[in-house]
């Protein structure tokens, strides 16, 4: 995958995770809210983060001291 397509890539995966933030804080305002749903969205939120990083990664250079 070139750089533009790893840019495309981690701006898709950006978007899922701000839509399972607002998923996540609507759960949440319910009072009756589902706490296994919510505990599976968060780990998906923060595997996404995990992969948006790992990406980010692999479009810095590697400098060599």
């Amino acid at each position: 995958m070139n750089d533009e397509g790893i840019r495309q890539h981690i701006e898709t995966l950006k978007i899922e995770h701000r839509d399972l933030d607002d998923a996540i804080m609507a759960l949440q305002a319910n009072p009756v809210a589902d706490q296994l749903q919510i505990a599976r969205l968060k780990r998906r939120k923060l595997a996404l983060k995990d992969r948006i990083i790992a990406l980010e990664d692999q479009l810095i250079p590697d400098i060599i001291a």
